[in-house]
């Protein structure tokens, strides 16, 4: 891997170096600060399919941090890489991202052992059934106790393929749709869930730039417009991320990175064309209108305004973290620094905004999801036309005043259309989903400026994150 190999501590140790670095700024007994720092449960399941007229086994896991509020709620993802560690560690992340946005779950994570790719969707389909029949059946897919979510590797096909075998086994269960998030629309999701981790991430570097104090700690001034952004992984999370700070925030998107390598332009990359180009050609290699890197992992040391790591955990570490120029990082990812390089990162002046907070995007919209699965109505269908009704009594009086004064006062071409279409589901999401990123963001901001002993985001996210999961604890009596 690198020189400082031995070193590294594993995403594991990483999340448990952090959770020690919070806590011993805290006064916690110490009995209540182990049982919120160990994983309550994890469940291994290994299971056949029967697949091109043999049986192939596969190996999955499911894996519970904590339990002070139920249902748990966490990701399953698709990948080789996929072990019992990870997992864990996964689900500690859930437990303290869930407490900082304030959404009403414990910790829960799954993985299986598979390359996607290699599979046809048909057998895709056969495998999720057979591992989310093996879940199901242990209660660790239940709309009251256990819900999962697309993570690396899984999408809204596969979250529909598990809420329908989850229907087959539940017959009677009038709140089946709740037992997974993160479904398509057409099947009980929500507007905005496919896009709401990028869009999260891009909500909270609208919030960093509302606050001048923390901008100065980065070296940045101004707003987004114009800033030079590199992301690193263009699957869901970057795509929508880069999308929306470069067509709405003006941003400059000079770096993009992928498997195959990275592309580069200091003039700006168009992200739509590139996505379309990786659909088509599988990787960013041959595409025309940016200046090619084979090295890809070199472009995230390139001189950039914000950096965006958005695929895996450790991309960032002890062997590159010297060379890393970007003065502020948004961790789109689960844990692409690790705490070696977090040191040292902070060291040379470098701002994190944390993963916990930063890609809690998907979390509350699935939150939202959730709610809507049980209350048995989209949002917006109650009230939408009764708040077009009222405003329309303000545009007709307006009108009336409009044609009484004539040219000394007129209303805005535009203003009469927009201001009388009431809220849909999506306008709805996105007015949560920014009200939350705001709101916790404060929080943590808050508490790295008025505590002395808090160096850095990273530190202050758990440190709200675990007072909260604290209380939560005393109130059941431990």
């Amino acid at each position: 891997m690198n020189t400082h190999a031995t070193r590294e501590p594993s995403f594991r140790q990483s999340v448990d170096l952090m959770f020690n670095r919070a806590v011993a700024l805290m006064d916690l007994p110490p009995g209540l600060e182990e049982k919120i720092r160990v994983c309550n449960a994890t469940y291994t399941v290994r299971f056949g399919v029967r697949l091109r007229g043999q049986i192939h086994t596969f190996t999955g896991y499911r894996s519970v941090h904590s339990e002070h509020m139920e249902p748990v709620k966490g990701g399953i993802r698709y990948s080789l890489g996929v072990n019992q560690d990870e997992v864990e560690a996964l689900a500690a992340l859930m437990t303290y991202k869930c407490a900082l946005v304030e959404a009403p779950f414990g910790g829960s994570k799954g993985g299986l052992c598979i390359d996607p790719r290699k599979y046809e969707e048909h057998e895709l389909e056969l495998i999720t059934r057979r591992f989310a029949y093996e879940l199901a059946k242990r209660d660790l897919i239940h709309p009251s106790q256990n819900v999962p979510a697309p993570d690396m590797g899984t999408g809204e096909r596969e979250m529909a393929w598990i809420a329908d075998q989850y229907r087959r086994m539940n017959t009677t269960d009038i709140n089946a749709s709740a037992c997974v998030t993160g479904k398509p629309t057409h099947a009980g999701g929500i507007a905005g869930r496919v896009e709401a981790t990028g869009r999260g991430v891009q909500y909270a570097l609208q919030e960093f730039f509302r606050h001048p104090e923390d901008m100065v700690k980065a070296g940045l001034s101004g707003k987004l417009e114009g800033k030079r952004v590199i992301v690193q992984g263009l699957g869901n999370v970057g795509y929508h991320a880069a999308k929306f700070l470069s067509s709405e925030d003006g941003a400059k998107i000079t770096g993009i990175i992928e498997r195959d390598g990275a592309l580069v332009s200091e003039n700006g990359i168009d992200v739509d064309d590139v996505r379309a180009w990786i659909l088509k050609h599988g990787g960013v290699k041959g595409y025309y209108n940016a200046q090619y890197v084979e090295d890809g992992a070199a472009v995230m040391e390139e001189e950039c305004d914000i950096l965006i790591p958005a695929a895996m955990e450790g991309v960032i570490n002890l062997g590159n973290a010297d060379r890393i120029r970007a003065p502020l990082i948004i961790e789109a990812a689960n844990g692409p620094v690790t705490a070696g390089a977090d040191e040292v990162l902070r060291e040379k002046g470098c701002v994190i905004i944390p993963d916990m907070y930063a890609n809690a995007g998907g979390v509350t919209v699935s939150y939202f999801e959730w709610v809507k699965n049980l209350s048995h109505i989209r949002f917006g269908r109650m009230g939408r036309r009764q708040e077009e009704a009222r405003h329309q009594l303000i545009v007709d009086e307006l009108m009336r005043l409009d044609s009484h004064l004539g040219d000394a006062w007129s209303m805005s071409p535009d203003f009469k259309k927009k201001y009388l279409r009431g809220a849909d589901e999506l306008e709805l999401v996105r007015s949560g989903l920014d009200d939350t990123m705001r709101t916790a963001y404060q929080s943590m901001s808050e508490t790295w400026h008025t505590r002395d002993d808090v160096a850095d985001l990273r530190t202050a996210a758990y440190i709200v994150s675990i007072q909260r999961v604290a209380l939560s604890y005393k109130e059941k009596g431990l």
